[in-house]
């Protein structure tokens, strides 16, 4: 880290007469500016949006660490996210265009807090790392407006937001989420059959897609033996349900099976295609690089700085993508 600061103090004091606050003039010739070398915005930058500290404790960990010769104000470091995120917004742009020539994408969405209100962030990741970060003030369609997944034109891994549905030109829905929803119907319904029966299916197919090696070919008669009990199943469920209807204080079990039985080719895409992941743990492990911000933020002050930490982190995963082991010297090189 190099420290090179010029940095003048002067004691400010409130008028008891006039409640005005003055401070004594600074030295002839001087002007009330400090700069700071890259690797010291660089450091703070990364400390509060990339390790999740709050800008006070990146302000004393600073101070410390210098001996408190280095004391940066609060509203230096809350600029250091825009800054960035102008200064990296060409790089953002070249990885949107190639985000859209992937024949296979993962996107998903979590919720933020701005000043008290709720807000969307929205992911978009390709299965060869990238990845971008959207801030959205709204849910469905205005939240997807200006995002990859509204100009994207190949195969869509997401769960059950049937907004999503109206992009791209095919869908698998994240199996993860199914086996989640499958373990509350059996901890519900511990009488039912179905459920126990799909969940020991979906864990299987997931099993023999991921023992395939990258040069193995599926096995057209394998993926219709899971079809077919998968078919089966579904026929069972329908029975028990009509048998012993789903009451008013658990529902989801048969919302879960209607879905399963609509949206059937949605769930099965992966056996089908080798391209395809089973689940979109992609998604949901990058949002929750947000949600951890999210946590140490509680809410933020306005949305425009929720847009800026979206594109910051946006261009941290890719910068990681190309020079993982370089984090830190490629931030200082871009705060110059």
């Amino acid at each position: 880290m190099l420290l090179d600061v010029t940095e003048y103090h002067a004691d400010v004091y409130y008028s008891s007469q006039t409640g005005e606050r003055v401070h004594a003039p600074f030295p002839a010739g001087v002007i009330d500016d400090v700069n700071y070398d890259g690797s010291i915005r660089a450091f703070l930058f990364l400390l509060n949006n990339d390790c999740c500290t709050s800008i006070d404790k990146s302000r004393q960990f600073l101070s410390g660490l210098t001996g408190g010769k280095l004391n940066i104000s609060k509203g230096m470091v809350s600029r250091l996210s825009r800054e960035f995120a102008l200064k990296t917004e060409a790089e953002r742009r070249a990885a949107y265009a190639d985000m859209l020539l992937s024949p296979v994408m993962h996107t998903d969405c979590t919720n933020g807090r701005e000043n008290g209100k709720g807000c969307q962030i929205y992911v978009c990741a390709t299965p060869d790392g990238k990845a971008l970060y959207f801030a959205r003030e709204k849910k469905g369609h205005e939240g997807v407006k200006d995002t990859v997944t509204e100009d994207y034109q190949g195969i869509l891994v997401h769960d059950h937001d049937r907004t999503f549905y109206n992009y791209g030109t095919d869908h698998q829905e994240c199996l993860a989420h199914v086996l989640r929803y499958l373990k509350g119907s059996m901890d519900n319904e511990p009488d039912r059959t179905w459920n126990k029966d799909m969940h020991s299916l979906v864990q299987e197919m997931i099993h023999f897609r991921n023992g395939l090696q990258p040069s193995e070919e599926l096995d057209p008669c394998k993926v219709s033996e899971f079809e077919e009990r998968y078919r089966k199943i579904l026929e069972t469920a329908r029975k028990e349900y009509e048998n012993v209807p789903a009451n008013d204080y658990y529902r989801d079990g048969y919302n879960l099976f209607l879905r399963i039985e609509k949206y059937m080719q949605n769930h099965l895409l992966f056996l089908h295609d080798l391209r395809v992941p089973a689940t979109n743990n992609e998604a949901e492990r990058l949002l929750r690089n947000y949600k951890r911000k999210q946590a140490q933020a509680v809410t933020f002050r306005s949305f425009e700085s929720i847009d800026y930490l979206c594109q910051c982190m946006s261009m941290l995963v890719l910068m990681r993508l190309e020079e993982p082991e370089n984090i830190f010297d490629r931030v200082s090189r871009i705060f110059g």
